[in-house]
């Protein structure tokens, strides 16, 4: 199979998030913040470093403060510029998205990932394609995606981020079976939803980073519905198994799920401590709750 180049990234961002309420009452869950910047932002960081050039976000209702977030502020650049404040503005800098780069795509009902990712179809076009969950956030050295774009470009085909989760919580996760593992790459012969521990073919779970050929919009056309009564996105993959290459990458990281409240404060306190600015203060702080 021919590599293209991975140049679009799909950003699923249409969800309600009720797990955060009352936070989320009036804000999307994708704005709230993870140390300095929201995680929808994070999530565009990563794809930006890997190289990716247009960024697509599946909305739904209520998220028009994502597009304002990263469009440009003239008046607080103004007010920054009158001030000499040229710390802030290079910071500011950072949430600049130039216009044809950042595209949109509206969900109007919640009906599941693969749903929204079918979306975002004609945005994408016949290339293959990023989805990266702001959920799923991963502190690392290399960003995950620039990881799992480095190996896409040896293997080509489809490409998931994967992380091994204890045996006994295999029942809580979609799980890959492999016909061949080196420790780093997986190949990729079936998923199974949420085996019991005893039943499940490897200890493998996918995480929100996917690399995907386009054909996988020829599998989602159907829109047959699965577990949850919603369109599963790992349900057309496993279709597309067989037919194409898929293999699973570990990458090299600290993966946090952010969709859980224990998850996202366990992820503050990560990446709070990683920050040059602030990690020696919260750390001493820390020492203070817990001592």
């Amino acid at each position: 199979m021919t590599k293209r180049p991975i140049r679009k990234a799909v950003f699923p961002v249409a969800g309600l998030g009720t797990r955060f309420l009352p936070a989320t009452k009036a804000m999307p869950k994708e704005m709230l913040t993870l140390v300095d910047r929201p995680l929808i932002q994070h999530a565009v960081d990563e794809a930006r470093a890997a190289g990716i050039e247009e960024f697509i976000f599946v909305t739904s209702r209520g998220k028009t403060s994502m597009e304002d977030h990263f469009d440009v502020n003239h008046d607080l650049r103004r007010t920054l510029e009158a001030k000499g404040k040229t710390a802030l503005l290079e910071l500011l800098k950072t949430t600049d998205i130039e216009s044809g780069q950042l595209l949109f795509a509206r969900q109007r009902e919640p009906r599941g990932l693969g749903h929204a990712v079918w979306c975002a179809r004609h945005l994408v076009g016949n290339e293959p394609f990023a989805i990266l969950l702001a959920d799923d956030v991963v502190l690392a050295d290399k960003p995950c995606l620039k990881q799992m774009i480095e190996a896409y470009n040896d293997i080509g085909g489809n490409l998931v981020g994967v992380v091994d989760v204890p045996r006994e919580q295999t029942n809580r996760y979609g799980i890959l079976d492999v016909t061949k593992d080196d420790g780093r790459i997986a190949s990729i012969k079936g998923l199974v939803e949420k085996p019991a521990p005893e039943a499940a073919p490897s200890t493998l779970s996918i995480i929100g980073r996917y690399i995907l050929q386009p054909e996988i919009f020829h599998e989602l056309e159907s829109q047959r519905v699965g577990a949850g009564g919603e369109i599963q996105l790992t349900d057309s993959m496993a279709s597309l198994i067989g037919k194409q290459p898929f293999h699973g990458l570990r990458y090299k990281g600290t993966r946090y799920d952010c969709g859980d409240k224990a998850g996202f404060i366990e992820a503050n306190v990560a990446f709070g401590l990683a920050h040059p600015e602030i990690g020696p203060a919260l750390r001493e702080s820390l020492k203070k709750i817990v001592g």
